[in-house]
């Protein structure tokens, strides 16, 4: 098989001679920390080597459990939010149909995703779209508190019991949660749902190669047996004993942290030029912003859809404050082919690509676009997939995940945890009220009257 590659050479033309290697010791020995468990957040290394763990035993279990919501349901929604959920989202949104919701699809359920905000709108028309379907639904959550999440899984659950009856509701719920404790646990063990854990040491953002992501994946009828094995290779391929220039994660972690330190680019837009990808997008910047945001530092995460955002944010792009760099994630061969039609008329001057692909197109955009934005002043990194599909889709997945441990570490944060979340938190909790907040309760009126 063939490998996804990288390219850097677009953005160490911006840097000395020299920047790249001088890094070498430096990732040598946060390797070594992350393979020794000496880095912060050892406790939430259990992604390092979960691709090359996970037996062939334990993904016929996910298999076998996606196979009876795909015999039972025609919508299967998952519950979840973070890297509860954007990891399913994207490698289903990569591999799948861009019109799959509308197409009758009798092999393969629908997969649908709530529990990621408390839009009453959306709710309320994702239970009113599912009156009439026999409907599953995946509960991802370690606590089971999680307030967008467990609001949604409380609707969905007696929605659900109520069209189909409590015994086949039971064969229909899965929950994915805490080995021991929790509200999601003590609800499936009551309630005798179907149950897959979230280890402890596999923080949200690293978790879509636990059952979090390969159950929705394998529901949606993916090959979740090659994603592994893509993401097992790059682990190899990644590994602390691999050396800097053959290592494209290490590589695509030292530059981005070059560019930071030294040329003090604050933001880092990925892009892809298939849309396809719009949510392998919101995943990374999940990933990235939640792992290195912290101390006053790291890279912002941004991410653009081209050619379509070359029309709103290609101008800033090109022209507006030098702080950005690029990540491409190209794909080299599409899974469909369609040629470009002559037209007689030619009323819109396009003859001239009669009988080119229209993946040529797509490729001289983005060749081109990448060219115009060196000449801006952006630093431009390419990340290329042979193309779409579970092996690739499960290289990129775990090169981004090294990376990002290799990232974090090398800007001296703990790159695991995520203390920023909670302050949001706090604040909603005060302002509805919730149990055991009443000191902040008062706190926080006592402030929003003094701010009248």
């Amino acid at each position: 098989m063939k490998s996804i590659s990288l390219d850097i050479t677009k953005a160490t033309q911006f840097l000395k001679p020299g920047t790249i290697e001088a890094y070498e010791e430096k990732v040598k020995a946060v390797q070594e920390a992350l393979e020794n468990g000496t880095c912060p957040g050892n406790d939430f290394l259990g992604w390092l080597h979960l691709p090359s763990s996970i037996t062939p035993a334990f993904l016929d279990e996910v298999q076998a459990c996606a196979n009876t919501l795909r015999e039972k349901c025609e919508v299967v929604v998952v519950a979840g939010i973070g890297g509860s959920y954007l990891g399913a989202r994207a490698v289903i949104e990569a591999l799948g149909n861009s019109f799959a919701w509308l197409v009758n699809d009798k092999k393969n359920p629908a997969i649908l995703f709530a529990g990621n905000n408390i839009g009453e709108d959306y709710l309320a028309e994702l239970t009113d779209y599912l009156k009439d379907k026999k409907f599953g639904v995946i509960n991802i959550s370690k606590s089971g508190t999680t307030t967008e999440t467990a609001l949604t899984f409380r609707l969905l659950k007696k929605q659900c019991e109520a069209q189909r009856g409590k015994e086949e509701a039971k064969d229909v719920i899965v929950a994915i949660t805490d080995a021991k404790k929790g509200a999601a646990r003590t609800c499936a063990d009551k309630e005798g749902y179907k149950s897959f854990v979230i280890p402890d040491n596999v923080g949200g953002r690293f978790s879509v190669l636990t059952p979090v992501g390969l159950l929705p994946i394998a529901c949606a009828g993916f090959d979740i047996k090659a994603l592994v094995q893509g993401a097992a290779d790059m682990e190899k391929a990644t590994g602390k004993d691999v050396a800097l220039q053959e290592n494209i994660a290490a590589q695509y972690a030292v530059v981005r942290h070059a560019l930071y330190r030294e040329m003090d680019k604050k933001i880092e837009i990925i892009v892809n030029f298939q849309p396809k990808l719009h949510f392998i997008g919101e995943w990374w910047k999940q990933l990235y912003g939640e792992s290195e945001g912290k101390d006053h530092l790291g890279i912002f995460p941004a991410a653009c859809d081209f050619t379509t955002d070359l029309h709103s944010m290609g101008q800033w792009i090109q022209e507006g404050e030098r702080s950005i760099f690029e990540t491409v994630i190209s794909v080299e061969q599409p899974n469909k082919k369609m040629l470009f039609p002559k037209d007689e008329e030619n009323l819109d001057g396009l003859n001239f690509l009669a009988g080119k692909r229209v993946d040529e197109v797509n490729k001289m955009a983005e060749l081109g676009t990448r060219l115009a934005h060196v000449d801006g002043g952006v630093p431009n990194i390419r990340i290329s997939l042979p193309e779409l599909n579970e092996y690739y889709i499960g290289q990129l997945l775990y090169f981004f995940e090294i990376a990002c441990g290799i990232s974090g570490n090398l800007l001296g944060v703990n790159p695991f945890n995520q203390p920023g979340v909670e302050a949001y938190k706090k604040n909603m909790f005060a302002l509805l009220n919730k149990p055991g907040y009443e000191a902040e309760s008062k706190a926080i009126q006592e402030r929003l009257a003094n701010e009248k």
